[in-house]
């Protein structure tokens, strides 16, 4: 089926905002590409990989100062939505899309070569997000197909997947599944808990105890939401304490969307959610990521309309930036947002 849902970047309404004294220091890097960055995974304030459309896989191992490109045979023409390394050498990327254009590549030697390990062959399927709770338990997930909901799990680092079956999953809504935005509908936060941001109808998140092997519905979150709207990600900081973001989508609207019903918190797992504010600032919200080594109030917000900073839980954002993004990812003291135009911007707390 046709993915409305996908994010398209249209013309970007840029607004201007006075940064306080406490705000994080901005560095804008050189990746030295031109292709839309839509995924990123920060492995240590060091080691990060990011992807994008083209193809493009990049990674560094100085936090950002120096970017490498690490291409994908044959991959020229795949979008990669998803990244999600453990280390500087291990990285899985996903590529997003109807039918076979939904494949997940391996690699163990820091992008050096890279294994095919699953080629989507459901054509109703559509993989919009990967993670993994240790270097062999991994998940994938997919817009609902025909009438079940879609869960591809691992158990030997990707030399295996399989579906779910139907009992080990939660039934879908009718329509439901995920955004593929930013890698941020599929997380995991150790080696047993992650969540799923369901998506379009509802805004339901599903939850595991047990790395990916069984799934329940944690709660509902009161984001906006319908056929064109939804959770677009999650960030947790531990098994209890999260945030999550909701946008509308469409050609046109992506810009200009200020929707307040768009940011919630939770402090149990993700049975239920708070709302709080979003950025005042219009535009989509596409990822978040906590940042836990900064303060446990400490988030960061991508945005078509900028990078944005809470300091306090999300009763208040901040501009760090006004330029567009699609991802972003921390780790220790740092988090990196990437967009078009192979845009990468690394925040220091």
């Amino acid at each position: 089926m046709t993915r409305a849902r996908t994010f398209t970047l249209g013309l970007v309404l840029l607004v201007t905002a006075t940064a306080p004294a406490q705000q994080p220091r901005v560095t804008e890097q050189r990746s030295g590409v031109t292709a839309l960055l839509e995924s990123v995974s920060a492995v240590d304030p060091n080691i990060v990989w990011a992807g994008g459309t083209a193809g493009t896989v990049l990674r560094t191992r100085d936090g950002g100062d120096t970017w490498e490109r690490h291409p994908v045979s044959g991959a020229e023409r795949l979008d990669f939505r998803g990244i999600h390394a453990i280390s500087t050498e291990e990285a899985w990327a996903l590529s997003i899309g109807n039918g076979p254009a939904s494949r997940i590549f391996h690699t163990a030697d820091g992008g050096t070569n890279w294994t095919e390990q699953f080629r989507n062959t459901d054509a109703t399927a559509f993989y919009d997000c990967i993670t993994f709770f240790d270097a062999r338990h991994g998940v994938a997930y997919s817009d609902a197909s025909h009438d079940r909901t879609v869960i591809l799990r691992t158990e030997d680092g990707g030399a295996h997947w399989a579906l779910l079956p139907e009992t080990a999953v939660p039934a879908p809504l009718k329509g439901e599944g995920g955004f593929a935005s930013s890698n941020s509908c599929a997380i995991s936060v150790d080696s047993k808990h992650g969540w799923i941001a369901a998506s379009e109808p509802g805004a339901r998140v599903f939850r595991t105890n047990n790395a990916g092997k069984t799934w329940v519905v944690a709660g509902s979150v009161p984001v906006v939401h319908d056929s064109a709207a939804g959770l677009t990600a999650l960030s947790f900081r531990d098994a209890n304490h999260g945030i999550g973001v909701a946008a509308i989508v469409g050609r046109g609207v992506m810009a200009r969307d200020t929707v307040p019903e768009a940011v919630a918190t939770t402090a149990d797992g993700g049975v239920t959610w708070k709302l709080v504010h979003r950025p005042a600032s219009p535009g989509a919200l596409s990822g978040v990521a906590l940042v836990p080594g900064a303060s446990d109030r400490t988030a960061v917000i991508a945005s078509y309309g900028g990078l944005f900073v809470s300091t306090d839980g999300g009763d208040s954002w901040t501009a760090a930036t006004t330029s567009a993004y699609w991802a972003v990812r921390a780790a220790g003291k740092r988090a990196w947002g990437v967009g078009p135009g192979g845009r990468i911007t690394r925040l220091d707390f």
